[in-house]
């Protein structure tokens, strides 16, 4: 029986690296996005605690320099928020490029081993129809010696 060799195998290969490529480059476009996230909540977990200090500062004895302070504070944890939730959507845009590209990829390799899925049926389907001939002519051999033995 012969072997089976896929002729375009060195390029299934490839697909197969370039899908493990996408796939550690989605990997770490959702890590960034993860810390950018966590980076913003720390943001608002530090915002929500000077906004607890101006309520503290409201209710006692009034100090017009810490109010001022820590006004200026929630302003500035303000913008740093705004910032982050740029970095964020960046991030976000950078998670779906990967995923696309990682789809892509996944489409490509999975079409490349239907094809050779496919080819390998065929050349099954080859093997057989030879051994069917080699058993067709083996029979019509034997058959016509012993029919040449007998007459």
């Amino acid at each position: 029986m012969a072997r089976f060799r896929y002729s375009m195998q060195s390029i299934l290969n490839i697909k197969l690296k370039m899908e493990t490529q996408a796939k550690q480059e989605f990997s770490a476009a959702k890590a960034a996005l993860d810390e950018e996230e966590e980076r913003l909540q720390r943001l608002f977990d530090r915002k929500a605690g000077y906004e607890e200090r101006a309520a503290e500062l409201l209710s006692g004895t009034l100090n017009v320099r810490d109010i001022n302070e820590n006004k200026m504070a929630v302003l500035c944890m303000d913008r740093y928020i705004e910032e982050q939730r740029l970095q964020v959507a960046k991030a976000e845009r950078n998670l779906e490029q990967a995923r696309e590209r990682l789809t892509e990829v996944m489409m490509e390799r999975k079409t490349h081993e239907t094809l050779k899925d496919k080819t390998f049926q065929q050349f099954l389907m080859d093997e057989k129809r030879q051994e069917s001939k080699e058993i067709d002519e083996l029979t019509s051999y034997t058959y016509g010696q012993k029919r040449k033995d007998a007459g």
